[in-house]
């Protein structure tokens, strides 16, 4: 498996730069993962798909403000860093820009009450970061850092709460669950009164949101791992479903492949927490999810490997020329995709 078979042609115009006004008035493209038959709706008409007795599952995950820049406090060289993963004791994995200008020891001043101090240096513009701080950490950060937009949006971002999720909680994600960006709070409580559970699990999205597939064959590409965590009372309620033979409906590929990555650990679902460093390409064998809601993913991505997974490649490629063909809008801010 090659992955230029998970290419597909997009023109740059189709790849949306801000969100719509109204989360819920995305387009959505619907497929049926054993026909391949294809509906066009709006985001809105989702509820029609979903049942009652059906486990809708979100990732509740909250994006830090997490790209900062500062100086170098011996040369004032500009330093960009993008926070991915709390290591504890003040300590962050980041990605550093130009990397090749920070050493271990190196210090980076943010302002007068944030700096940060080199402690690893990793590949691919790895470093990790000491903080040093006076005051509430999570405020100074809210103050001085920056949305980590995807590289592929130019457009400023108004409002940073349009790259949250409705129910973003737990703060820890250096990119945001971007599925969950269509649900509005009304939608959701439409869904439940229609008797459909929505259950939350926690997938912290880190550096494999931006590290694209660079080898050849599939089967060696290195995922990076991320932090998940499900409580128990969710690990009853979907167990239950499964027994009952209930629909489990993931919102997006952070949800899935945490839900995955315990069913594959345990043969159930329990309560824990860990690390993931799944991949799930065409092969793989669901064993927690039904059905899936997703955006369209960037070109040779392991995201659009995963959904090919789900559905099948054929399928997936055809949709995918169908949604440019009807110039749906692509990417973090763009149009979504029911798999059922």
């Amino acid at each position: 498996m090659r992955t230029d078979d998970f290419d597909y042609y997009l023109p740059e115009e189709l790849i949306a730069q801000t969100p719509l006004e109204k989360r819920d008035s995305s387009r959505l493209l619907v497929l049926d993962k054993n026909t391949g038959e294809i509906e066009h709706k709006h985001f809105s008409d989702i509820i029609d798909y979903l049942n009652s007795g059906d486990v809708l599952v979100i990732n509740n995950t909250k994006v830090l403000p997490a790209r900062i820049i500062g100086v170098k406090e011996d040369t004032n060289a500009v330093i960009e860093v993008l926070m991915l993963k709390d290591l504890g004791n003040d300590t962050w994995e980041c990605l550093s820009k130009p990397a090749k200008r920070v050493k271990i020891g190196t210090i980076v001043k943010f302002s007068d009450e944030l700096k940060a101090e080199c402690t690893f240096i990793g590949e691919e513009g790895i470093r990790h970061f000491k903080f040093i701080y006076s005051g509430i950490f999570l405020e100074i950060l809210d103050r001085l850092g920056e949305m980590p937009l995807p590289p592929y949006i130019h457009e400023k971002l108004n409002d940073k709460d349009r790259y949250q999720t409705v129910y973003a909680k737990e703060v820890g994600s250096a990119a945001a669950p971007t599925a969950g960006l269509h649900w509005t709070p009304e939608l959701l409580q439409k869904v439940k009164d229609k008797g459909v559970l929505v259950e939350e699990i926690t997938l912290h999205v880190g550096l494999g949101t931006f590290r694209p597939v660079s080898v050849e064959d599939v089967t060696k590409h290195k995922m990076h791992s991320e932090f998940y965590s499900m409580t128990k009372e969710t690990a009853d309620i979907l167990n239950k479903a499964k027994e009952e033979g209930r629909r489990i409906i993931s919102v997006g590929t952070t949800t899935t492949r945490t839900l995955e990555t315990i069913m594959s650990l345990y043969n159930e679902f329990k309560e824990c927490s860990g690390y993931t460093d799944i991949f799930i390409y065409p092969g793989y064998e669901f064993k927690a999810i039904d059905a899936l809601i997703t955006n369209f993913h960037l070109p040779k991505s392991t995201l659009v490997m995963l959904v090919s997974a789900f559905a099948s490649k054929d399928y997936i490629m055809n949709a995918y020329e169908e949604a440019v063909k009807e110039k749906y809008r692509f990417f973090s801010f763009g149009d979504a995709m029911f798999i059922k």
